[in-house]
């Protein structure tokens, strides 16, 4: 028998890279052709950002470019990249990923299989490949090549590469956990503190040591993260769960005046809609009845509240109920242990109703 107590509210949060590599023209020895409109075309694709027009003309070049130099030639090699990252970038992985490893293939008969210059392809063909084994042996390979280069910033962003995806698949362990550690560790002596992916390195660290509930090793990296992105004039999501981490972090160790800051920076993020639902920030699990769970009893308990301008639940009110009073009694006492985000009004908190229902069930 298992019981089970469900919270009619939700939150969620999300991470994304590619590498690529531009081919010069000045290697192709092409004059005004059809192969060098298509290229150019490209490039000004590119720096106007027109993921379309990328994709459109990446294709053309690659096609025209493979007759020109031949399939197996450098030049078709680089053209391939750039059409494969045009594919990853519109989420086509299964074709991305074909190019990705032709061109890995013409890289190491090049470069040969150690040469820095094959971590485009191999990292290409990791990202996009639909087999987590063959993602994981690919990253291996990359992880050895760069982790015998002098940029240490390259090795970290291969490890964090790494990571973004073997984290998302079956095969996750502590190892693909570490490369995630292991890259921060490298950031924070390599780049400065507002370095955007230091902080993002940051971030994930942080967030790693959360799950695992290391609450002393989470608390000053999230407050890195918290530091760093309060300095911008628009809030990113990964200081906003930030926050959200730190109120559940300190409301662990007991320091509830900690989490406060943190409840009142969400709450004055974004503006409040007078119909909005508040959201709780930390949540402490009512104790399901012992005497129901024997009988196998389910019911549920509406309660109204108030969340203070700090984020505390105040004065909890039974609405309704069903399956016994022990149900009420231990939603009320668990609430009083709750924190939210304070309603915000012209730029001060507030004191705001809210209401939440909450379900006990036998599965």
């Amino acid at each position: 028998m298992k019981s089970s107590v469900r919270f009619r509210h939700a939150v969620t949060v999300v991470t994304l890279s590619c590498f690529s590599l531009s081919l010069s023209l000045a290697s192709l020895g092409v004059s005004a052709s059809e192969f060098s409109q298509s290229y150019t075309a490209y490039k000004q694709a590119v720096a106007e950002k027109n993921n379309e027009l990328v994709l459109k003309y990446a294709g053309q070049a690659y096609e025209l470019g493979s007759v020109q130099f031949g399939p197996k030639s450098l030049d078709t090699a680089n053209l391939a990249l750039n059409y494969a990252s045009a594919l990853e970038a519109q989420d086509q992985k299964k074709q991305a990923n074909s190019l990705y490893l032709l061109a890995l293939a013409s890289y190491q008969t090049g470069y040969g299989e150690d040469a820095l210059e094959v971590l485009d392809p191999l990292i290409g063909a990791a990202q996009t490949s639909s087999e987590p084994k063959e993602a994981k042996s690919l990253f291996e390979d990359a992880i050895d090549i760069s982790s015998d280069a002098e940029n240490r910033i390259l090795h970290a962003d291969t490890l964090s590469a790494a990571f973004a995806t073997l984290s998302k698949t079956r095969l996750y362990n502590r190892r693909i956990r570490n490369y995630a550690l292991d890259a921060y560790e490298i950031y924070k002596e390599e780049l400065p503190q507002d370095s955007l992916t230091r902080v993002k390195a940051a971030y994930i660290a942080g967030s790693i040591h959360f799950v695992e509930k290391k609450n002393s090793r989470a608390i000053p990296l999230l407050n890195e993260v918290v530091q760093q992105f309060s300095a911008l004039s628009y809030t990113h999501p990964y200081e906003l769960k930030a926050h959200a981490f730190l109120v559940e972090l300190y409301e662990r160790e007991g320091e509830s005046d900690k989490s406060t800051e943190h409840c009142i920076a969400i709450g004055s993020m974004r503006p409040w809609l007078d119909a909005q639902e508040q959201m709780p920030l930390y949540r402490k699990a009512p104790k399901y009845p012992l005497s129901y769970a024997k009988r196998r009893k389910s019911g549920w308990a509406e309660v109204s509240f108030t969340v203070d301008e700090f984020g505390f639940v105040k004065e909890p009110k039974l609405l309704d109920s069903k399956g016994g009073s022990k149900f009420s009694d231990e939603s009320i006492k668990a609430l009083k242990q709750w924190r939210y985000a304070p309603k915000f009004v012209d730029g001060s908190p507030i004191a705001a109703e809210s209401t939440v229902r909450i379900d006990f069930t036998i599965e």
